[in-house]
């Protein structure tokens, strides 16, 4: 079966290899994989320039959708054939085998596309419009790379819970794709802040995708008091807000990682987290576009593909047992 290796040393130094099934032992299941995610953490992890970075060779890859391929003794709540996702990584893979509690079970019907996204973005964006402080209906979030998919769906979510959300991208198309996943409030900022409305309402929260000024700019738009969370370094600089908005607004600047809200989070809760999140799924709640799909042995094109900028849509990877 097929795999991605890569070394961290950039975009074009990965390779495909093959890699033996292995049949599961009690508690374990065996999946085949049908679609992979291409993430940004997932191409900066190509590049060594991840928070994290492997030592040796290894499989990138945070989340895909498979099916059950193989089930071992005493397993239970499982038929071959179920849909699932992974929970742990190095998805870019045909195959894997893991333990069956590290496996989420999802609708027989759910769409393999937003499946395959299920794991990273919609569950960053709903745990952190729910647990990083206390937003009521009619509260105001603002966030940046609004187009992204983190953004959609933080913009699906918001909606669902009555919570405004002021969305500010960077270019027409981009402001295109934030109104398709239903934001009413769109602003295109060229980087000066100019084209934000003085007028606008500031926020409890925001989300920054970007890090550097954007950041700074972001502040601008939280009340006094207020939190900016930081989620991802899409400029690769490290994150700022002024001293006046620390000192004296009283800004809270932090950062928000799902892996570590993976570790320092109850079982339970995680599992309800992304029950609720597999109901949204079935009900169209959450989701972002995909852009195109590419099988895994052209998964060169696809990396170059995924990077570059407002490309529409998600990039995903299939497996052999992808529909055709």
């Amino acid at each position: 079966m097929r795999a991605v290796q890569a070394n961290g040393n950039g975009l074009t130094d990965a390779k495909l290899i093959e890699i033996e099934p292995k049949s599961p032992e009690a508690g374990q299941l065996r999946l085949d994989l049908l679609a992979m995610t291409i993430n940004p953490a997932d191409l900066l992890m190509l590049e060594g320039k991840y928070g994290v970075k492997p030592r040796n060779a290894f499989i990138p890859g945070a989340e895909a959708v498979a099916r059950v391929a193989e089930i071992g003794a005493n397993v239970e709540g499982f038929d071959v054939g179920d849909l699932v996702i992974p929970m742990p990584g190095s998805c870019w893979v045909e195959t894997m085998t893991l333990p069956a509690k590290q496996v989420i079970k999802l609708p027989k019907d759910a769409d393999l596309e937003q499946a395959a996204m299920l794991k990273a973005n919609p569950a960053t964006a709903s745990v952190m419009l729910r647990d990083i402080c206390d937003l009521k209906s009619g509260d105001w979030v603002v966030l940046n790379a609004a187009n992204s998919a983190v953004g959609q769906n933080v913009i699906r979510i918001a909606a669902k819970r009555g919570i405004n959300v002021l969305s500010i991208v960077r270019s027409d198309a981009a402001a295109a794709q934030a109104r398709a996943a239903g934001a009413m409030h769109v602003v295109i900022d060229d980087g000066s802040n100019a084209s934000i409305p003085s007028d606008a309402p500031l926020a409890k929260l925001a989300f920054d995708a970007i890090g550097g000024t954007a950041t700074e700019r972001l502040g601008a738009r939280v009340e006094d008091g207020g939190t900016v969370v930081t989620y991802g370094l899409l400029s690769g600089q490290a994150p700022r807000l002024s001293s006046h908005d620390l000192v004296f607004r009283g800004l809270f600047l932090r950062g928000f990682w799902l892996a570590s809200w993976f570790g320092q989070t109850h079982p339970k809760v995680i599992s309800d987290t992304y029950g609720e999140l597999t109901k949204w799924l079935s009900e169209g709640t959450i989701g972002a576009p995909v852009a195109a799909t590419y099988d895994i042995g052209d998964f060169e094109t696809a990396i170059q593909h995924a990077a570059k900028e407002e490309r529409g849509g998600k990039i995903l990877l299939t497996g052999s047992g992808w529909p055709k």
